[in-house]
């Protein structure tokens, strides 16, 4: 009986130390036009902005009293009107504050378009990496 627990044992420990666990949130996301400067983190600073123009503005859950500057996060769309998503995920950059926002997220419109076809409201999972 020992030995078969131990075995158990085993097995359970190295199936935890191969899990791969992700916990997501789920919200929603918008595109917003440009002008994207000056933003609450950077100003006017051009070095602020990511390769692509992946970036994103976050409402008050997520701006954490601006720790909420420079946080990368992986999008991925989930639904939205007429089947908007396009599959797959990108890395965003937070570069602003949305105060008045009623969406989670406001995405630059080179994010927004690498995820959606949509022109409205889009629903999102999203990781802080």
């Amino acid at each position: 009986m020992t030995t078969k627990f131990f075995v158990m044992f085993l097995l359970f420990i190295w199936l935890c130390s191969t899990m791969n666990v992700a916990v997501a949130d789920i919200g929603t996301a918008a595109t917003y036009q440009p002008p994207y400067a000056p933003t609450k983190c950077g100003g006017n600073r051009r070095d602020q902005f990511p390769p692509g123009n992946m970036f994103i503005a976050v409402g008050e859950g997520l701006w954490d009293n601006g720790a909420a500057c420079g946080r990368k996060y992986r999008l991925k769309c989930l639904s939205g009107s007429n089947k908007p998503c396009k599959g797959g995920t990108i890395d965003v950059k937070v570069i602003d504050f949305c105060p008045k926002c009623s969406s989670t997220i406001v995405m630059s419109n080179d994010a927004f378009s690498s995820v959606s076809n949509a022109s409205d409201r889009i629903i999102v999972e999203y990781i802080q990496l």
